[in-house]
């Protein structure tokens, strides 16, 4: 029988907005709610508000908790100290990478691990096995269907959220989390996002979180869909999974080696690792903008004097510099910046360049 789509706690609120929902990564999510590039841009100038209650969340705890994930994550958690967050990579023994995550300490002997939604049941099964294989007092469990989450994003989410939080939000540098009250409920803030923006991601009950979506809302953020979502974080160079990372890229060509630490000791993929590391490497993931006139999508060829030299893994239109945009992996003789390239695009050549890594910053662009 095939798997219906599932729905988030705030799936009847999205109805009742009028959001066209899709299916996104087995979910019936919002793709927007009015017009993608409206919402992108009150990203960019305001705050913006998204149901991000698809993402996995994977709690892992008890007394070999640090000793776990040490061994299954790629960056260093030695001095990831209760409050603190950390981006890291679940990499497989050959050293291409199974998911991208980020890693919250909540408190002692307790982590919240957040992972694609795409890859839920398999991240939470790739932590699970190790800790059954190495005999390590540790329980991992995925929190499918109990919680919910949202991520308000922009220059004012602060602003936004600051009457309804239980505690001084300016005083949470980035990176942080607390455990706290927001609109009346028990929740997990913390400063992070995929935007490219200042702003605050929020866990919660599932059942508590309508009542903050709505008191977020009110309070002046502007209901986003994905379509913004994704804009804006290719704007920000940030990869998504299945398209910039997958079980056939690994992180020094995707540029993401600084998130693998080969000296705090073993981990999964280790001595793969190190190997790429060591080695040449053969292609590398590129920012490009589109000099001519067109949108570059997803698997278009990249081609350099009529020879293929790569492929397009993200592209849109780029609301903040009204042009083509995206990322893709090119040979790596062609990926220095300055490098004029050409994307396929039904089936004609379109001039684009290869410009640094990331497209925007918070008040600049490339």
């Amino acid at each position: 029988m095939e798997k219906q789509p599932q729905k988030t706690p705030l799936y009847d609120d999205h109805l009742g907005m009028g959001a066209r929902v899709v299916e996104f990564a087995g979910w019936l999510l919002p793709v927007q709610f009015r017009s993608i590039v409206e919402e992108h841009l009150a990203v960019r100038s305001a705050a913006g508000v998204f149901d991000i209650s698809h993402m996995a969340q994977i709690r892992v705890t008890g007394p070999d908790a640090f000793s776990l994930l040490q061994g299954v994550l790629s960056n260093d958690l030695t001095g990831l100290g209760v409050g603190r967050g950390l981006y890291n990579l679940i990499c497989s023994e050959e050293g291409t990478i199974v998911d991208d995550t980020y890693l919250f300490h909540c408190g002692p002997r307790e982590y919240l691990l957040i992972g694609n939604a795409v890859n839920a049941d398999r991240d939470n099964q790739w932590v699970g096995e190790r800790a059954k294989q190495a005999r390590l007092g540790a329980k991992v469990d995925l929190q499918a269907g109990t919680r919910g989450a949202i991520a308000v994003q922009g220059p004012k989410a602060l602003e936004v959220l600051a009457p309804l939080a239980d505690v001084d939000l300016a005083s949470v540098p980035p990176r942080q989390c607390r455990q706290t009250r927001l609109a009346g409920v028990e929740v997990l803030l913390a400063r992070t996002g995929y935007t490219g923006e200042d702003g605050f991601e929020v866990f919660m009950a599932a059942g508590d979180t309508p009542q903050v979506w709505a008191a977020v809302l009110d309070a002046g953020a502007r209901p986003c869909g994905l379509g913004a979502r994704d804009t804006l974080r290719l704007e920000a160079a940030l990869p998504l999974y299945g398209h910039e990372i997958d079980l056939t890229t690994n992180p020094y060509e995707a540029g993401l080696g600084w998130a693998v630490k080969l000296d705090k000791g073993g981990f999964v993929g280790r001595s793969a690792l190190q190997k790429i590391a060591d080695e040449e490497i053969k292609r590398k993931l590129v920012c490009f903008q589109m000099i001519e006139r067109g949108i570059p999508r997803e698997r278009y060829p990249i081609t350099k004097d009529r020879a293929t030299i790569g492929f397009v893994t993200s592209g849109s239109f780029s609301p903040t510099l009204d042009k083509g945009i995206g990322m893709g992996y090119v040979l790596t003789d062609w990926a220095r910046p300055g490098q004029q390239l050409d994307i396929i695009i039904r089936e004609k050549p379109v001039k684009a360049e290869v410009v640094r890594r990331p497209f925007y910053r918070r008040g600049e662009v490339a």
